[in-house]
């Protein structure tokens, strides 16, 4: 039987954001490009990559496991951050 109080069984769905998720992507689509790019070099700082060295690998390795991107791109982006 149908149950409509049934959570979905697609946890791991990539699309499927949060409700600030949603609002973070909104606030960064919107913004203009010098302020994106300000933020992008306050986020990739050595001190910030160095903190959160173990989270960006994971989300890359969770990423590269789903098919988001290619194996060569995960090498790519570890050159590129110096991890």
């Amino acid at each position: 039987m149908w149950n409509p109080f049934k959570k979905s069984d697609k946890t791991d769905d990539p699309n499927q954001m949060g409700f600030l998720q949603k609002l973070a992507m909104k606030r960064f689509a919107s913004m203009s490009e010098e302020e994106k790019m300000k933020m992008m070099q306050k986020m990739l700082t050595p001190e910030n990559i160095a903190k959160n060295k173990e989270k960006i690998l994971a989300v890359m390795n969770q990423m590269r496991d789903s098919g988001q991107i290619s194996a060569d791109q995960v090498e790519l982006a570890r050159r590129k951050l110096g991890l």
